[in-house]
């Protein structure tokens, strides 16, 4: 009589967060390939932006001066070419790219936040407190983002920290009544009512059973700022309020080479517009394909 012994082979279970991230890539990129294209347009600048993933990319330092060389088109040595200083073009595009994001995320995270904030308070509560609310963001509104923020950025003065801040401020008004309109719809649901039944207080309900549930459309609002930060930092620093030098930034890079370099130096205009093209169609394009994926109106057509 033999006996058959049954030996067990360990395998990867199918259910590992490296799998479920594997496959619903994949089906966000066929339902959504122009989603895929931004992600992939956004992934390109932070890739190297980091430096630290292919710090062998950037060979220069991005505010070293080299007179020797200066105004010097693309070429092996310097990639991008050199700007009117002899700094290596590509160092200062990258650098650029690096303060862009920095500037972008932190402005709409922090703007963001105090909307979301505001928003839930604002349609939760109603009456006295949604009038104040409103009447403020409405005098916030009468004045454009971009306008409010050269305001901002002409009494505090340039510096990177003074740009997020004018660039979160200027954006909070427009995704306060956004997330307010949301609010009214949600806390009519059955849930609220029953957490009001149990006695839960006016922060439990705010923050535990609104917020959570309203994060899909302050996500998609979040991902389709991002571009308009982006634009907001390349203008404040085109006109000389934004980022200051020796700080590589996009809109300043395009300052002085637009109006005196356009014909003489070409790859000084081309080269930082297309960046910022880039960078923005990346935003927009994974916004809108966010936004498909999490608007229940939108979902059962694709």
């Amino acid at each position: 009589m033999t006996t058959q012994t049954q030996v067990s082979i360990p395998q990867v279970s199918r259910r590992s967060p490296i799998g479920k991230f594997a496959r619903n890539f994949i089906e966000f990129t066929g339902k959504n390939p122009t989603g895929a294209i931004g992600l992939f347009m956004i992934l390109t600048v932070a890739v190297l932006a980091s430096n630290a993933i292919v710090p062998w990319l950037q060979r220069y330092d991005p505010n070293y001066q080299d007179w020797t060389v200066r105004l010097t088109g693309p070429s092996w040595i310097h990639w991008l070419g050199t700007d009117e200083f002899g700094r290596d073009f590509y160092a200062r595009l990258v650098g650029g790219a690096s303060i862009s994001m920095v500037v972008a995320f932190s402005a709409v995270f922090l703007g963001g936040g105090a909307a979301l904030v505001i928003g839930v308070v604002s349609g939760y509560f109603g009456g006295v407190i949604d009038d104040i609310i409103q009447r403020l963001v409405e005098v916030m509104q009468a004045m454009p983002g971009i306008l409010l923020a050269l305001t901002l950025m002409s009494v505090f003065g340039p510096g990177i920290d003074k740009v997020i801040w004018a660039l979160a401020i200027g954006g909070i008004a427009g995704k306060v009544r956004i997330l307010r309109g949301t609010v009214l719809s949600t806390k009519e649901n059955v849930y609220v009512e029953a957490a009001r039944a149990i006695g839960c207080n006016h922060r439990r309900i705010m923050f535990r059973h609104i917020a959570p549930n309203i994060m899909a459309p302050f996500l998609i609002i979040l991902s389709g700022s991002l571009g308009g930060a982006i634009l907001g930092e390349a203008s404040l620093s085109f006109l000389g309020l934004g980022v200051p030098p020796p700080h590589p930034s996009w809109g300043r890079m395009l300052t002085n080479s637009a109006a005196n370099y356009a014909l003489t130096a070409p790859w000084m205009v081309i080269f930082p517009g297309l960046a910022i093209t880039w960078l923005v169609l990346g935003f927009n394009l994974f916004g809108d394909a966010l936004r498909d994926i999490w608007d229940p109106r939108l979902r059962g057509l694709q």
